[in-house]
């Protein structure tokens, strides 16, 4: 494998992580514009955070254990599948799921070369 290739598989679900995220924070902020007070509004929003920390802990468990990555992020995909099963459309469901279990096939891979990504 060339280390373009080592390094691409080492860095993409690492940083396809963090953007996803990001990309879940921002339907965080739809909050803000309901009318609540500060408090209220703040309250809400790191309610509406809790994808994000699920996502950033799997992902800070993930960095050095790539197997762990593996396993959690198609876990994340289907227990949204499991909780919100019922009250999406499939548009929602690609959006969500479609990057978690990217993620987690990206790490299955990160795992399965880990010697010769470790190589250098």
């Amino acid at each position: 494998m060339n280390p373009g290739a080592k390094r691409f598989l080492y860095w993409s679900p690492r940083v396809l992580g963090i953007l996803f995220a990001l990309f879940l924070s921002l339907f965080a902020f739809d909050v803000f514009g309901v009318g609540l007070g500060l408090w209220e509004s703040i309250r809400a929003f790191l309610i509406h955070l809790t994808p994000v920390y699920a996502v950033v802990i799997a992902l800070i468990l993930a960095w050095r254990r790539a197997w762990l990555g593996a396993i959690l992020f198609p876990a994340l995909a289907a227990a949204y599948l499991v909780l919100f099963g019922s009250r999406g459309n499939w548009i929602a469901y690609a959006l969500i799921m479609g990057p978690l279990l990217l993620l987690g096939l990206l790490f299955l891979l990160n795992w399965k070369y880990r010697q010769q990504l470790q190589t250098r």
